[in-house]
């Protein structure tokens, strides 16, 4: 806004110290339009809709754990309090894809009244080692985001599955019809 109020004054004569009054105009609405804020995460789902998954680790008796908190929700287990603040995922055009989770981690020792803060901070999945829970017993480590974008509803990849049975996996290899693929390899002359 100020640099358009001195851009709005260069068609002005120059003057002598003179202060000269430039009428601030109405913004273009074109141009408002293609400048303002992006809409909240394009249409993705609403934060408090959203699921965080994330992997608990006691390193001393091997044994893991599978917690899914939306975001402002905490679960304690055992002498661990997991919180999960916000959750976020890539949209499916942006690169690189990253999934994340801004994670607290209280943990109360032995013989301590109250918990203490050993992490608090964004995970991501594709990074593990960017953000690390430090702590002798206890892992944490975001597996997934649950969360959708606008045209990721009919895509089988974000469709849920129905309970019990695993999402089918597209091959990576192309598929060609019997007939293209004779005539693409011809049998060796015997």
């Amino acid at each position: 806004m100020g640099s358009a109020l001195l851009l709005a004054a260069c068609d002005q004569p120059a003057t002598d110290g003179e202060v000269v009054e430039v009428p601030i105009t109405q913004a273009d609405p074109v141009a408002t339009a293609t400048t303002a804020a992006p809409a909240d995460d394009y249409g993705a789902t609403p934060m408090d809709e959203r699921v965080a998954v994330l992997g608990l680790l006691n390193k001393r008796n091997n044994v893991a754990e599978e917690i899914e908190l939306k975001p402002g929700e905490s679960r304690e287990v055992g002498p661990v309090i997991v919180r999960v603040s916000a959750c976020e995922r890539t949209a499916p055009w942006e690169m690189p894809q990253q999934t994340g989770a801004f994670v607290q981690v209280d943990i109360r020792g032995r013989g301590e009244a109250q918990h203490r803060r050993v992490f608090s901070g964004w995970m991501f999945v594709e990074s593990p080692s960017l953000n690390v829970v430090e702590h002798p017993i206890y892992d944490v480590w975001v597996k997934d985001c649950t969360m959708r974008f606008p045209g990721e509803e009919g895509s089988a990849a974000a469709a849920p599955t129905p309970s019990g049975t695993p999402a089918a996996r597209p091959s990576a290899a192309p598929t060609a019809a019997p007939e293209a693929v004779a005539a693409a390899d011809p049998a060796p002359d015997a």
